[in-house]
């Protein structure tokens, strides 16, 4: 089991650049794919970016790509998510998650362990 906390959420002028972090517990941070996702409100969560255990494989989903660099530390055992010319649409909470598979996971139902949340809101 691991345990997740999300952090660096926050308000932004759009155009504007902010960076999450997630630190994980346990020994067994480095054996799990780990993704970031996000819900504006009114919608269904939605995939951003998974990277596999090692750190060397990443994949994002159209709206993050060019734009979001999803990255890890598995000596600290956290995850990052920087985001770059962020826009209106942005605007939603943001989870971290982990997932079994070490190769990372590209839906929602594909992962396991979930943070709370942090909210990020980019003002036009």
């Amino acid at each position: 089991q691991v345990q997740l906390v999300e952090s660096g959420g926050g308000l932004v002028q759009a155009g504007g650049s902010l960076r999450l972090s997630c630190v994980a517990s346990g020994r067994t941070f480095s054996t799990y794919g780990m993704g970031w996702l996000r819900q504006a409100p009114g919608k269904e969560r939605e995939f951003v970016a998974t990277i596999n255990w090692s750190g060397t494989n990443t994949y994002y989903a159209d709206s993050a790509k060019g734009r979001f660099t999803i990255s890890r530390d598995n000596a600290k055992n956290a995850m990052y998510l920087q985001m770059n010319s962020l826009k209106p649409e942005d605007t939603a909470a943001y989870y971290c998650a982990a997932t079994y598979n070490s190769n990372g996971a590209s839906t929602v139902r594909g992962y396991k362990y979930w943070g709370q949340g942090t909210q990020v809101t980019v003002s036009s």
